[in-house]
């Protein structure tokens, strides 16, 4: 198992920085009164994008010749993770630049699914020739993700696995790249459970109930506590969000104060968490675990408040997906689900 890691990218919000930019442009061209001052403004924030923004508006697909497009559709970009994955992506296409162009895009927040449907088909109007697609729900995207492919754009599914019903239904073969989530949270939860005893009292603070990975690491967490004979009093939906998991442990809390431990899907749910405990008096006496390895969590792990973390390297699983994706333009070979790693990351509070 790995060490803290507390070395991270530092993360750009580009959307302060456009709406900075734009700002400028506005107040600067009314109060000269010069048109071309706001024409080297909106130059300049169009340089900056390299991806799409937040509110969901992609940017013109690249008309380079002879290179491919491809288009990474996230969830949330107010989660770091998410952020990570972004700059990793857009990294990635700075050093190799000369093999494809790329448009980023995500949503909002973890539950605007419509939207993210709308960027899809938004895709398919550009024609990319790829897109690698962290989906907010593992079902309802799968209908438009088999009109891509059926329009002849590859569609390569990374972070949260599509549903295998849903595909089935619609005679639909989207590969996978990434972790296996229930044997990364089962890893997670057996720290826990190395720290705890036989009948303490613990709880899960769950994803979406129609999200894949969210599935996946509730029933991860619930194989390592009940082989190490914990008693789950609770396990519900934080819905990926600090805030609504700041009040489900907050109410789980005031109906068992003897518990032991959270289980948190995300960090951010983790950090709800401690700040619910450290509102009830509490963070040095209840463990706390979550999963992603975001920078906001790092110090806290160093600190003791907070016991341990899963590192899915979210710097690389869009990266993972894009070379996939080049992979199948050039071979034309159906394509296969691929496993990527998981790092256990655990606290000095565990050593």
């Amino acid at each position: 198992m790995s060490a803290v890691n507390t070395k991270r990218n530092p993360l750009k919000n580009d959307a302060v920085v456009l709406e900075r930019l734009h700002h400028a442009a506005s107040s600067r061209s009314s109060s000269v009164g010069h048109p071309a001052l706001a024409l080297f403004f909106a130059g300049a924030l169009l340089a900056l994008v390299g991806c799409g923004k937040q509110d969901g508006t992609p940017p013109p697909a690249s008309t380079s010749p002879g290179k491919p497009r491809l288009a990474l559709i996230m969830k949330s970009l107010a989660n770091e993770f998410f952020m990570t994955m972004e700059n990793g992506a857009r990294a990635h296409q700075k050093a190799h630049s000369d093999r494809y162009d790329l448009i980023c895009n995500g949503i909002k927040d973890e539950l605007d699914i419509s939207k993210q449907i709308d960027l899809v088909e938004q895709m398919i109007a550009q024609k990319v020739d790829a897109i690698i697609i962290a989906p907010a729900d593992s079902k309802a995207l799968v209908a438009v993700c088999k009109k891509a492919q059926d329009t002849g754009i590859v569609v390569i599914n990374i972070d949260n696995k599509f549903d295998d019903a849903v595909l089935a239904d619609k005679k639909a073969r989207i590969p996978f790249v990434g972790p296996d989530n229930r044997k990364g949270a089962k890893a997670v939860g057996d720290v826990v459970a190395a720290k705890l005893k036989a009948g303490d009292k613990v709880a899960v603070i769950e994803g979406p109930p129609n999200a894949f990975n969210s599935v996946q690491r509730k029933l991860g967490f619930h194989d390592s506590m009940k082989a190490a004979g914990m008693n789950i009093v609770s396990s519900q939906s934080g819905f990926w969000e600090t805030d609504k998991a700041n009040q489900v442990a907050a109410a789980v809390l005031t109906e068992h104060p003897d518990l032991k431990a959270f289980l948190c899907s995300n960090d951010s749910m983790a950090l709800g968490a401690i700040a619910a405990l450290r509102a009830a008096g509490k963070l040095d006496h209840v463990l706390v675990a979550g999963y992603d390895n975001i920078s906001a969590v790092q110090q806290l792990l160093k600190d003791g408040k907070m016991l341990v973390t899963a590192d899915q390297h979210a710097d690389q699983l869009a990266v993972f997906g894009i070379d996939y994706a080049l992979e199948v333009l050039q071979t034309r070979k159906p394509p296969l689900d691929r496993e990527t790693k998981v790092d256990i990351i655990i606290g000095t509070q565990g050593r």
